[in-house]
């Protein structure tokens, strides 16, 4: 089994609604994302998939949700913008692309406090 990862980042707003204490005031996050894709099978140039090609997409969703107020977010209108719904969001974006070898997306809100998404 193969398995690789690339990171990057976005800085975003949010409130948590109905939320008890401090996060349901708005407060913000500089967000570092994890994506990792798995897979038995290279390529005929011995890839999983091209760095750049799951990076150029990582960077196109995140770039929709860059400095925005996430709670205006379409997706995030249906739910709470918490790190586990983001992290769901941007595995489920990904997914059309990279179905089969979707691994794990992992959002971390701060130093200390991160969460996963996987199926």
């Amino acid at each position: 089994m193969y398995k690789v990862k690339v990171t990057d980042n976005f800085s975003s707003a949010h409130n948590l609604r109905e939320y008890e204490g401090n996060c349901e005031k708005l407060h913000g996050h500089n967000w570092q994302i994890e994506v990792s894709l798995k897979g038995e099978q290279l390529d005929d140039l011995g890839m999983l998939v091209d760095f750049r090609e799951l990076k150029k997409e990582v960077k196109n969703i995140l770039s929709t949700l860059d400095h925005t107020y996430l709670n205006d977010h379409e997706y995030f209108s249906k739910v709470n913008p918490t790190s586990e719904n983001i992290a769901h969001f941007i595995y489920e974006e990904l997914k059309s692309r990279f179905n089969d070898k979707m691994n794990k997306v992992t959002v971390w809100e701060s130093d200390n406090s991160a969460a996963e998404y996987y199926e």
